[in-house]
């Protein structure tokens, strides 16, 4: 009778036999996947006391980092024409993408801090995956970009308005956006394809690959190889060119003599930057599962989420001549149009 009609199986309390039970606990298995709908996050500190110090301290690097990138990208598209160049045009993006993976984070952080439930979405969490994941790799790509540019603009100073015309940074650009909105949609679409059936408790301060896949019910290999995999692969390309670029100019200022020196002093800033972010992006993905510690990777995690963001323009700013002459410009003309008396 049972198999004529599968239905009534729900409303069967005891089975006689193994065959009977066990579609049943299938199909319990499977609807409790399907009843996912919220992910809990558990944060830096499940300690009270320290919640309202860790939400001043955030708000305060959170806001520097707003003011800092907003104040680059203002200044170099909008204000000062003289900023006008491929360097810059480069640089006023990589702040809008440090502004941008430093949001997707942040926020739901400062919120989770002030709230009793911290909780996310499932639809949520896999949103601030695929969007931090996509601007991450992006900034790489783009890293690797403005060391071509400095390469360029060194080693071949004449070729410099040809080889880095308007379409060519434009070009590097949109295949910077194209990689990273492309290798992200391959991790979350994969990460999707996982079974979350129980635990629903994520011991992060956001939807981050490894402790996702913590919760999954499903294998994981597959997913932990293409991330090593892509992961690697976009390291390993973006950090070659870098090397590369690099390598051939600190031969040309050493081969020409001090008067490239002074150019090459441009790209300490660059370098700074390039050695802090992909020193925390190495350390946290590209080395195996069984070493991930989620304490420690929780304060890496928040390094580069927010506190290179925040940093990344200062360290632009003060090494920068062009950024701080542009800053006195527009700061001169703002005081001048102030209405007197």
């Amino acid at each position: 009778f049972s198999y004529l009609f599968p239905w009534s199986l729900s409303n069967i309390s005891l089975c006689c036999s193994d065959s009977f039970y066990t579609p049943v606990e299938s199909m319990a298995e499977e609807n409790q996947t399907k009843q996912v709908t919220e992910l809990t996050l558990v944060g830096l500190r499940d300690n009270p006391r320290l919640q309202a110090p860790l939400f001043i301290l955030f708000l305060l690097i959170y806001f520097t980092m707003l003011v800092g990138n907003l104040g680059m990208v203002v200044l170099i598209i909008w204000l000062d024409s003289q900023l006008q160049t491929p360097m810059y045009f480069f640089l006023g993006h990589l702040s809008f993408l440090d502004l941008c993976y430093s949001s997707v984070v942040t926020p739901k952080m400062l919120l989770s801090l002030l709230s009793e439930r911290k909780t996310i979405s499932f639809a949520g969490c896999f949103l601030q995956l695929y969007f931090y994941a996509a601007f991450v790799i992006t900034e790489c790509y783009l890293l690797a970009g403005m060391a071509y540019d400095r390469y360029v603009a060194i080693c071949n100073p004449l070729r410099y308005p040809i080889l880095m015309s308007q379409k060519v940074c434009v070009s590097l650009l949109a295949g910077s956006y194209a990689v990273g909105l492309f290798n992200s949609a391959i991790f979350t679409g994969f990460a999707l394809r996982l079974s979350f059936c129980g635990p629903n408790v994520i011991d992060h301060f956001f939807c981050d690959g490894p402790p996702l896949s913590k919760l999954a019910c499903s294998d994981t290999s597959l997913n932990h190889m293409l991330l090593f995999a892509f992961g690697g692969f976009n390291k390993v390309t973006t950090i070659s060119v870098i090397l590369i670029s690099y390598g051939h100019i600190l031969f040309t200022v050493l081969r020409t003599g001090s008067v490239l020196g002074k150019a090459f002093g441009t790209c300490a800033s660059h370098l700074m930057v390039v050695t802090i972010f992909y020193g925390t992006l190495i350390f946290m993905y590209l080395r195996p599962s069984s070493s991930y510690n989620l304490g420690r990777d929780k304060i890496v995690s928040v390094f580069y989420t927010m506190v290179t963001p925040m940093l990344n323009p200062f360290i632009y700013s003060l090494r920068n001549k062009e950024v701080k002459n542009a800053l006195k410009r527009t700061v001169g003309r703002m005081v001048i149009s102030l209405p007197k008396g």
